[in-house]
Parts: C-alpha cells; sequence; structure tokens
C-alpha cells in the first residue's frame, strides 16, 4: 500500500459500501491487502472485488471482510477461530483487533501460502493449521469470537462447544431463499443482510486427493 491517495479512495470506497465501523475501517486500512493477493493481481487489491486462487477459491472482496470483521467486534483481549483461510487476508485484519487468531484451512497449499504472510507481516499471534472445518480446533478452545468464510446450512454443533459462554458466532447460512450472513450470540440470532459466499466442504486437500 505505497500509494497514499489509492489507499485514501480505497477506504472511502470501503465506507461507501456500508463499513462504518471505524476498528473495522482502521484494521483495513493497516492490512495491506496486496500483500495477501495473488502477485499478479496485486493491482487489483485495492478494488472492491474478489479474487481467484487456487483450487477454484476465493479472495473475499474486502467490503465483505469489512461487514464480517464490523460484525465480529473483536476486542484486543480476544481470541477468535477462523473457519476458512484463504489468502489469509481477513486473518490478519482480524490480527489487528483481537490477540490471538488461529484460521484453519482444509488446502495445504493455500494453508502454508497464508502461513508464509503472516511470517513476513509478522503477525506473531496468527495461526493457520490444516483442518476439516466441521471439527473446528480444540488446541486453542474455547474462542470468544468464531466466525466462518464458507456457507452453512447450520453451524456445526462442535463450534457451539468450542465458543465461550456469551461468545459470538459469525456465518453465512443458506436456505431455499439464499446465503444470509448471520450473527449468534447467546442463541439469539441477527440477519445481518444477504451475502455470497462458497459452502464450506469436508475433509483436508492436498495435491488433489481428500483426507477424512
Amino acid at each position: 500500500m505505497s500509494d497514499p491517495a489509492r489507499l485514501m479512495r480505497f477506504v472511502l470506497e470501503m465506507r461507501q459500501a456500508g463499513i462504518t465501523d471505524p476498528r473495522a475501517l482502521a484494521a483495513l486500512e493497516r492490512t495491506p491487502r496486496t500483500h495477501y493477493a495473488p502477485a499478479h493481481l496485486e493491482g487489483l487489491a485495492l478494488d472492491d472485488v474478489g479474487l481467484p486462487l487456487a483450487h477454484a477459491q476465493t479472495m473475499t472482496k474486502p467490503s465483505i471482510v469489512g461487514r464480517v470483521v464490523a460484525a465480529l467486534a473483536a476486542q484486543p483481549t480476544d481470541v477468535i477461530l477462523e473457519i476458512g483461510t484463504g489468502s489469509g487476508f481477513q486473518a490478519a485484519v482480524l490480527s489487528d483487533m483481537a490477540h490471538k487468531v488461529v484460521t484453519l484451512e482444509r488446502w495445504r497449499d493455500l494453508a502454508a501460502d497464508a502461513r508464509g504472510r503472516f511470517g513476513t507481516a509478522r503477525l506473531m499471534r496468527t495461526y493457520a493449521h490444516v483442518a476439516d472445518g466441521f471439527d473446528g480446533w480444540s488446541d486453542d478452545a474455547p474462542y470468544d469470537r468464531i466466525v466462518l468464510n464458507v456457507a452453512v446450512e447450520k453451524v456445526p454443533p462442535v463450534l457451539f462447544d468450542q465458543l465461550k459462554p456469551g461468545g459470538v458466532i459469525v456465518a453465512p447460512i443458506e436456505d431455499a431463499s439464499g446465503q444470509r450472513l448471520v450473527r449468534i450470540r447467546n442463541d439469539v440470532r441477527e440477519d445481518l443482510g444477504p451475502v455470497k459466499l462458497g459452502a464450506l466442504e469436508r475433509g483436508v486437500e492436498e495435491g488433489g486427493a481428500q483426507t477424512t
């Protein structure tokens, strides 16, 4: 993010897209999306578009990341579990706001790439693991916040087991009418509007071979 004028336009575009939470905006501004974008697409990193990753995955458009981050409302002492690492950009944004971020990715090469980016960015409390998101990650549980970057018909029960009392889950919930971004706290569900993300899939992938 070496172009201050372009960065200012990026922040303005986030505001125009409805991202008004000051902490979320500040974290987006401080986290260089160019560092997480595919090298050949760095020129598009500060546009509000999704970018293609390997294995037909997508780097989520930043306005959706902003909505999710604002909905989580992470606090400086929070430990967050993220399902679906992708490029690692959202985990990096969250690490600017929280104490620790644990992110899970089913594709080994994507997890390794994100881990390398976290290291280069010196995000020392952000950890990428290869895992099946349906199982969560019990090693660092319980979590203050859990976020799913992939759509489910219902949140896997194990994730509620790994959530602290009073904790927050944000997830895209899909039904016959489409996807809605939902925030859940104390069994109360809040509809945060429409969203469109890929579906949560079972298993761990490496070089096209699946293990479950």
